[in-house]
């Protein structure tokens, strides 16, 4: 559904401190779509869950997992503003970790959706805030490696509620906006598995040319924020074409089109996992809806770019 353009700072600030608290402490497990016996020998040692559909995928009820939550305080995070861990209960160990950072005088509850969603396909995932509304997207991209560090020292202790759930080797990140340009520059820095900026913020000195992480740009089209001509298209233009990509622009979308509460998440929620599914877990059965046929057809996606086959 497209979106009404938000056009002005002074909008995103009162919009980003008007929501709703940030923290939760511990949510109920999330309903799956389709209930998995978790002793089901995967085909691979990552590749885990039933063969996707694109209904599964598209489903606001999560994936195949029950999904818990466990607090992090500002107190206790280390190098970022404290967050929410989302966690399967079911999906075995050993899963792939994903962060995801809220972009300028934004707050966490502006990304947690992605935390339930992916989480409930078989990651681990935390949604952070930032250790100021107003970091850049340099310091960003530091706390999205700090929170994925508390994520490995979590699944690496004994006394935690992810005790045993990540495989350190394969970490991903996910920002929005300056958080965007934050998991780009990661992504220069560190050895990720893949990455998904949405309406990407960036202007400082970038070595994207060099990029070798699989990216998937998610665009908003009608994005005066961060204007895709001077942003995500750009950043799309930049990473080889050796390297995995993608580029799906958000039909009229305005620079929020990712967010809860705009973002039309049946859509992003199947791209967003398959590239996530496809790329950290190395799970072929995920190209389906990646490659193929023309992905306009849709009229919520304006344009649609890659470098298919993978």
């Amino acid at each position: 559904m497209k979106k009404k353009l938000l056009a002005t700072t002074t909008t995103l600030l009162a919009s980003a401190m008007l929501s709703a608290s940030v923290f939760a402490l511990t949510d109920p497990p999330v309903d799956p779509v389709d209930p998995v016996d978790p002793t089901d020998p995967p085909s691979s040692d990552n590749v885990r869950g039933p063969d996707p559909t694109e209904s599964a995928l598209e489903s606001t009820r999560g994936g195949p997992y029950s999904v818990r939550t466990q607090n992090v305080s500002s107190l206790s995070a280390r190098g970022f503003g404290g967050g929410t861990i989302h966690y399967p209960t079911n999906a075995g160990t050993n899963m792939g970790a994903i962060a995801v950072v809220p972009g300028f005088v934004s707050y966490e509850n502006s990304i947690e959706w992605w935390g339930s969603r992916l989480a409930s396909w078989g990651f681990v995932v935390i949604t952070i805030d930032t250790n100021t509304t107003v970091d850049q997207p340099d310091s960003r991209a530091d706390q999205l490696s700090a929170a994925l560090d508390l994520l490995v020292s979590e699944s690496n202790s004994g006394s935690s509620a992810i005790s045993g759930l990540v495989d350190p080797s394969r970490l991903g990140a996910i920002g929005w906006s300056m958080g965007g340009g934050g998991s780009l520059k990661l992504a220069t820095e560190r050895n990720l598995k893949a990455i998904i900026p949405q309406a990407p913020w960036y202007t400082g000195s970038s070595t994207f040319r060099r990029l070798t992480t699989p990216t998937m740009i998610i665009a908003c089209e009608a994005d005066v924020v961060a204007p895709v001509g001077q942003h995500a298209s750009p950043f799309y233009n930049a990473i080889p074409d050796s390297t995995p990509k993608a580029f799906l622009e958000i039909n009229g979308g305005s620079h929020f089109c990712a967010n809860s509460g705009y973002s039309d998440e049946d859509l992003l929620g199947k791209y967003g996992i398959a590239w996530m599914k496809r790329f950290m877990d190395d799970d072929t059965r995920y190209s389906q809806f990646l490659c193929g046929p023309n992905h306009e057809s849709n009229r919520n996606i304006s344009e649609y770019r890659d470098t298919c086959n993978y």
